[in-house]
C-alpha cells in the first residue's frame, strides 16, 4: 500500500498577505495556495513545514490525515474564548489525543487520533471532505459552547488514571452538533462513553434570545455597529463580536 498524506489549512480571521504566502511557497512548490488556505498532498515525501508553528502563525484551523490511519484536527482561537481556569480542567499531562497551547494571543486546541484499525476512512483523497465537517467547530467555541473541549479529554478515557479528575459536564452531549457529531467520528470516540456522559449532561439552554440580542445591539453605538458590520463584510467578525459581548458582561459583572 502506498502511502498518502493531506494537509489542509485554511485562515479564517485574516487573509495571508503577499510576503506570509510567498514564506509558505518556498516551503512547497506543488501545494495550492490561496490568500486564505493551504492545501497539498503527499504521496512520496513529506510536509516540510511544522503544523502547530503555522498555526500559530499563519492560520486557524488544520486537518491533517494519513492512509495508515492517523488524522490530526488544530484550531486557533483568540484568549478571550475561554479562562486559563477553565481550559486547566480540560488539560491531561503528558497525553498527546488532545492537546491545549497557549500564545500571546490565541489558545490552540489540538485534537489527534494516532491510530485507527479502520483504514477505508482516510483512504485517498477522503482527507479533503473533513475540514468543512469540522472547521465550524471554532464558530462553536468561540460562541463559549465547551462540549468539543469534553469530547477531546473523552478520547483520553482510555489512557487515563483512576484518580484522573473528570472536568465539569457541558450541557447538551445528547444534542451534539453536526460538527460535533463530526469530531466524534474523527476520532473514533466510543459512542458508550458518550451516552454515559448524556445521563448527567443537561440540555442546552437558551442563553440567546432575540430580547437579549435586541437589548445587546440597542446598547452598542453607532460607531461600533459599523465597525462590526465591516468586519462582517469582511468575514472576520465572529471572532470581533464575541470579544466585545464578552467585554460588555465583563463589565457590568464589574458593576
Amino acid at each position: 500500500m502506498s502511502e498518502y498524506q493531506y494537509y489542509e489549512f485554511i485562515a479564517i480571521d485574516k487573509p495571508l498577505n503577499t510576503q506570509q504566502m510567498a514564506e509558505l511557497r518556498s516551503v512547497s512548490t506543488r501545494a495550492k495556495i490561496t490568500a486564505t488556505s493551504f492545501v497539498n498532498e503527499y504521496q512520496w515525501g513529506n510536509f516540510k513545514g511544522n503544523p502547530k508553528n503555522w498555526i500559530a502563525s499563519y492560520f486557524d484551523a488544520f486537518v491533517y490525515t494519513a492512509n495508515w490511519g492517523s488524522c490530526q484536527f488544530m484550531l486557533r482561537v483568540p484568549l478571550d474564548c475561554f479562562s486559563p481556569e477553565t481550559i486547566q480542567t480540560f488539560q491531561i499531562e503528558m497525553l498527546d489525543s488532545f492537546e491545549i497551547e497557549q500564545t500571546a494571543t490565541h489558545w490552540i486546541l489540538d485534537w489527534q487520533l494516532n491510530e485507527s484499525e479502520n483504514y477505508e476512512r482516510f483512504d485517498d483523497y477522503q482527507g479533503c471532505n473533513w475540514m468543512g465537517q469540522l472547521v465550524p467547530l471554532r464558530d462553536e467555541l468561540l460562541r463559549g459552547d465547551l462540549r468539543p473541549l469534553y469530547l477531546g479529554w473523552l478520547s483520553n478515557i482510555y489512557e487515563l488514571n483512576d484518580d484522573t479528575l473528570e472536568p465539569p459536564l457541558p450541557s447538551g452531549l445528547g444534542e451534539l452538533s453536526a460538527a460535533q457529531t463530526a469530531l466524534v467520528e474523527f476520532l473514533e470516540i466510543d459512542v458508550d462513553f458518550i451516552h454515559a456522559a448524556v445521563t448527567a449532561s443537561p440540555p442546552l439552554a437558551d442563553d440567546h434570545s432575540n430580547t437579549d440580542q435586541q437589548a445587546w445591539l440597542d446598547s452598542i453605538s453607532t460607531d461600533k455597529a459599523k465597525q462590526l458590520l465591516s468586519l462582517l463584510l469582511e468575514g472576520r467578525a465572529l471572532g470581533n463580536v464575541n470579544k466585545a459581548i464578552i467585554q460588555k458582561d465583563n463589565r457590568n459583572h464589574e458593576k
